[in-house]
């Protein structure tokens, strides 16, 4: 197995503290990207629309989840083991943050494969 195969959670954690950004991705192949996204109490959810499909798993903390364009806005709350699908193109991002949010992101295919030149 290649180290780079290989992960922990706690390290990828103390890297985006140390860091500063709230999102690291940690795995990258042209089908897949996976990354690790915190917001605490108070941070602002800023994420735009992806090019690529997307699943949430929350590994732990509870917010409020809300998709869909204004005026349509569908919310949910989650919390540890929620599971959570978005598909391209639709507009989403947590909020109400109650408990520091620690989700694991998949992207596929990988984040910002599909996007299409400028």
């Amino acid at each position: 197995m290649n180290t780079r195969d290989h992960h922990q959670l706690a390290d990828l954690l103390a890297e985006l503290s140390a860091s500063g950004p709230a999102y690291r991705e940690f795995i990258r192949v042209p089908s897949m990207s996976v990354g690790v996204y915190r917001l605490r109490p108070g941070d602002v959810d800023g994420q735009q629309p992806h090019t690529e499909d997307e699943v949430y798993y929350v590994v732990r903390g509870r917010a409020t989840f809300v998709r869909g364009p204004e005026g349509l806005v569908e919310s949910q709350a989650v919390s540890t083991g929620s599971i959570l699908f978005v598909e391209h193109g639709v507009e989403h991002r947590f909020i109400d943050v109650v408990e520091e949010l620690v989700l694991l992101v998949f992207f596929a295919p990988a984040e910002y494969s599909a996007k299409k030149p400028e």
